[in-house]
Parts: structure tokens; sequence; C-alpha cells
């Protein structure tokens, strides 16, 4: 077993953990922040992705330990005091989801892409989510729900 540490939505936790233990179980299962989805265990669907330091990372492809002293954020972490992230609320209002199991990975993914972009293309906003799938829609409702944030972000 090995301890580690780290700050996760603003808040320190500790455990200790088996060394192959993922940075998504870790998650799941030791702190109980179930939003992060376990959709592949493959890196290829994206359902996982939560911020580590602030960058976008598939909680499935780094251990619970390579996370260490470092800061993390979950789709339960965007909202603050009450209030959706405006991501978040794009999503909401412009029907970006059906099953909803892709889109707390969409929705990391999103976020960092208006930090880093701002306002984008649709076309951009399709090939910043090349690593993200959802198996229900035709992205249309999630674009324009990235698109309709990140202009709404850019605004403020």
């Amino acid at each position: 077993m090995t301890a580690v540490s780290m700050t996760v939505n603003g808040k320190a936790v500790s455990a200790d953990i088996e060394d192959r233990t993922l940075l998504v179980y870790f998650l799941r299962e030791n702190l109980r922040l179930t939003g992060t989805h376990i959709g592949c265990d493959t890196s290829q669907c994206g359902a996982c992705v939560v911020h580590v330091d602030g960058r976008p990372v598939k909680a499935c492809t780094i251990f619970a330990v390579q996370a260490d002293g470092a800061q993390v954020t979950t789709i339960e972490g965007l909202a603050k005091d009450g209030k959706l992230h405006p991501v978040q609320e794009a999503f909401r209002e412009n029907h970006g989801l059906q099953c909803g199991f892709c889109t707390p990975g969409m929705i990391m993914t999103a976020v960092d892409a208006i930090t880093r972009n701002g306002a984008m293309s649709r076309e951009q906003i399709r090939h910043e989510l090349e690593g993200n799938i959802c198996r229900c829609t035709g992205y249309h409702n999630i674009v324009s729900s990235i698109e309709d944030a990140a202009k709404k972000m850019s605004a403020a």
C-alpha cells in the first residue's frame, strides 16, 4: 500500500491505496465521486476526463499515485455556491446530453478547450472533442452547447 495525498475539488484528501489503483477508481471508489464515469478503461471514450493541475486527463490512463500532490477537479467541483458552471448551464439549456453518460467528460474537455481558445468555430469544437465519444447523439447539441458557453464566457 502507498500513501497518496491530493486536493480534489478544493479539499485535501489522502488514503493508503494499492500502487496499481487508477485515478478514476480512486475518485469513484475511495472518494465516492461518481460523476467521473468509466466507459472503456482503454482511454478511448473520454467519459473519465478530469483536470489534474489544470490540464484535462483521462483518469483511466494514470495511476492515483501519479496525481500525488496534485490539484484534481472533477465534474462535481465545477459548480460554485450552488450555481452551475457556464458550460454545465449551456449543456442544460441546449439539450447537450441524452443518456448523460459521456456528459461529464465532454464538459471537462469543453471547459479546458474554452479556457485555452475562447470562442471557437463548430469545426474547432469538433476537433477539440475528438477524444470523447458519445454513443447517443450526432454531437449537434453538444457542439451547440459548447459554442454557446464559449460565447458567453468570452463576453464575460
